[in-house]
């Protein structure tokens, strides 16, 4: 590179001399990088005439070839320095449906802080954010448990707790709590993602000896929600997946006296491997929050 800037700098100062003030640098050191640049190519760039040295047909050829190379070069720092300075770039995060949620308030802050920067929520399966992220395919990750990977650090973003939702119709939407015995008789609309929360419903339900009857699994928490609208069945969903619907009187919240799971939402990230500045800037806003 340097070679390739001495002998533009010559071309475009139509001197040695001058060139060498421009480089700060002495004349002998730009003759002599312009030499090795001819041995390295193959070909005499420059005649050596006076009152200015004059190029060759190969040195209109390099010299063309180092235009463009320097605009490329420059075009490179603007926009390395466009993501040091936030103005540029792109923010990567795994989520599964439910936990994007969580994602709304932190991203609505980092939207209005960086607006240049562009945002990508890629939905993953909860459990492989880790092992994707310890892989280099994802860079930050939001999951719903504490990861055991030792090559991941996480902080808690949000705690939500797991709600038991009924249409507003339903014969216990005026209660405020209920028994878990209450529930043995009711239709249960469950998510058929395995997740920790699953089970541990389920080991309430066993261990009290009450039935839990899952006569209908969906694929989504939004198939769900509107199936316990229709009064189709009863779910337990994510708080914040229904907070919206409880607050417009659309769905019903009712404690089970028996069942209080919480829901720490980890964001995770390598441990010792370099972050881009996009991410670097949401781990601080979240750290802020």
């Amino acid at each position: 590179m340097a070679k390739l800037r001495s002998f533009k700098t010559v071309v475009e100062e139509e001197s040695f001399s001058r060139a060498s003030r421009k480089l700060l640098r002495t004349q002998p050191a730009v003759s002599l990088a312009i030499k090795r640049l001819e041995e390295q190519v193959g070909h005499r760039l420059l005649e050596r005439t006076r009152p200015k040295p004059l190029l060759t047909d190969a040195g209109r050829v390099v010299f063309e070839y180092a235009q463009r190379f320097e605009l490329e070069r420059r075009k490179l720092v603007d926009e390395l320095d466009e993501l040091d300075n936030l103005v540029a770039g792109r923010l990567s995060i795994g989520a599964n449906e439910s936990s994007t949620l969580y994602l709304m308030r932190h991203l609505k802050r980092f939207r209005r802080l960086y607006p240049k920067i562009g945002v990508r929520v890629q939905r993953t399966i909860s459990s492989e954010i880790p092992n994707q992220i310890v892989q280099g395919k994802l860079e930050l990750g939001v999951i719903s448990y504490a990861s055991n990977e030792a090559r991941l650090a996480s902080k808690v973003i949000y705690t939500d707790h797991l709600a038991f939702i009924v249409a507003p119709q339903h014969r216990l939407a005026g209660k405020d709590s209920v028994s878990i015995k209450e529930l043995g008789g009711e239709a249960f609309i469950a998510h058929n993602v395995v997740s920790p929360y699953r089970g541990a419903v389920l080991e309430v339900f066993t261990r009290h000896r009450v039935s839990l009857n899952m006569e209908i699994e969906m694929p989504t928490v939004e198939t769900i929600r509107r199936l316990v609208q229709s009064n189709e069945g009863v779910a337990f969903l994510p708080r914040m997946c229904v907070g919206q619907e409880i607050r417009q009187g659309m769905l019903c919240e009712v404690r089970v006296d028996e069942i209080f799971v919480q829901r720490p939402i980890h964001l995770v990230y390598p441990e010792n491997r370099i972050l881009s500045q996009a991410s670097k800037a949401f781990l601080e806003l979240v750290g802020e929050s």
